[in-house]
């Protein structure tokens, strides 16, 4: 049985690997979403796109749910702050995310022209609005959240919607579009041929290009643009019970790159975000796309993991009052709800991992314009 503080450790690289997951199984389909109306220039080839994730987006929001129930049971306080303080934002990924069942359900159901044009983009707007809302989420947690606690752990949140959109944040919000874009554009490119595969590695291309101008811009704000970061200044327990309310936080304009001069090692971190999407810009161009796909997915994991690393130990800082800011040791369950956890998590993190690629490897292989005609009846 791991002790207290290990537990919380576990927990923060476990919710960070939930997150990352997400960000490579949904987010290749989401960036599909993105591309359909851009790289299918007619119904049959808009139908070889759809069919490329047709039979496994559904099997990835599993990533998205357990990512979610993760921090709701995990870190309890940071999923009732964010909630409250991201209601609204919350709420249009939510309703972006209904297009994606009805528009994959419904598209093929009529063939009016009107009817697919309008559901192609539904499938968009579900496909590039949670990438773009998430985003700038990490880019006002970057900067804290307006929020308090009361003396009984009741979180208040007191900025507004629009003062979400504040120009880091759609930044940050334009890195991770762009990334998710690009790990479509080349999940694309392994899955098509033709005009199709050529449209998609442009694209691909061009979202990796602005993938690494977007995050050494967001990286060179946050070191010089008179961001302040967040440094606990008292004494720390990391074994104690959880109370965000018994530390004293200070705010200074270096306090996010403290962890980077401690701990020279995890610069790998933004150095394999660059040349990860670097990395598959030129592999998808040479058309190895599943190298190129590799590529991808670890340009995600460093771009993800140099926020989190950055942060580290805070999960969710606040800018009204520092000292309520919950970080990775006041925020937890208990050491048995970690513990109980963590074992379930041991048992079903590899039968998702084993049936996810089962999956992808039953149904690999090219989808073709010829064998849409030929299957003119198929669910998509």
């Amino acid at each position: 049985m791991f002790d207290y503080p290990t537990l919380k450790i576990i927990w923060w690289v476990l919710v960070g690997v939930l997150l990352v997951g997400f960000a490579i199984m949904d987010g290749h389909d989401m960036g599909v979403g993105t591309l359909l109306p851009f790289v299918g220039k007619g119904d049959d080839e808009r139908r070889v796109v759809i069919n490329t994730v047709g039979p496994h987006w559904d099997g990835n929001q599993v990533w998205f749910i357990t990512g979610g129930g993760a921090i709701f049971a995990a870190w309890p306080l940071v999923y009732a702050s964010a909630f409250s303080g991201f209601y609204w934002a919350m709420l249009a990924v939510l309703w972006a995310l209904f297009f994606r069942p009805v528009g994959f359900d419904y598209r093929s159901k009529i063939a009016h022209p009107a009817w697919r044009r309008t559901w192609d983009w539904g499938l968009f707007v579900g496909g590039a609005v949670p990438p773009l809302i998430f985003g700038v989420a990490f880019g006002n947690l970057l900067q804290g959240v307006p929020f308090h606690f009361d003396r009984f752990l009741v979180p208040t949140y007191t900025g507004s919607f629009w003062q979400l959109l504040n120009p880091f944040a759609l930044l940050a919000g334009g890195v991770s579009s762009a990334m998710i874009t690009m790990h479509g554009g080349v999940y694309l490119a392994h899955r098509t041929e033709g005009a199709i595969q050529a449209r998609a590695v442009k694209a691909a291309v061009g979202a990796a290009v602005l993938t690494v101008v977007g995050f050494v811009a967001a990286g060179a704000w946050l070191r010089w643009g008179g961001i302040e970061g967040y440094a606990i200044s008292s004494a720390l327990d990391p074994a104690a019970l959880p109370d965000p309310l018994a530390k004293t936080v200070l705010r200074d304009a270096g306090a996010w790159w403290i962890n980077y001069e401690r701990q020279p090692a995890i610069w790998v971190l933004p150095a394999l975000g660059i040349a990860g999407a670097l990395a598959a810009a030129a592999l998808v161009a040479a058309r190895r796309t599943l190298t190129a796909f590799v590529a991808s997915s670890l340009a995600l994991a460093g771009v993800i993991g140099t926020a989190g690393a950055a942060m580290f130990p805070f999960v969710m800082p606040s800018s009204t009052t520092p000292s309520a800011s919950l970080t990775v040791w006041d925020s937890v369950s208990s050491h048995l709800t970690l513990s109980l956890m963590f074992w379930a998590t041991l048992i079903f993190m590899p039968l998702i991992v084993f049936y996810t690629g089962w999956a992808y490897r039953v149904m690999r292989g090219k989808v073709t314009v010829e064998q849409i005609r030929a299957n003119t009846h198929s669910a998509y």
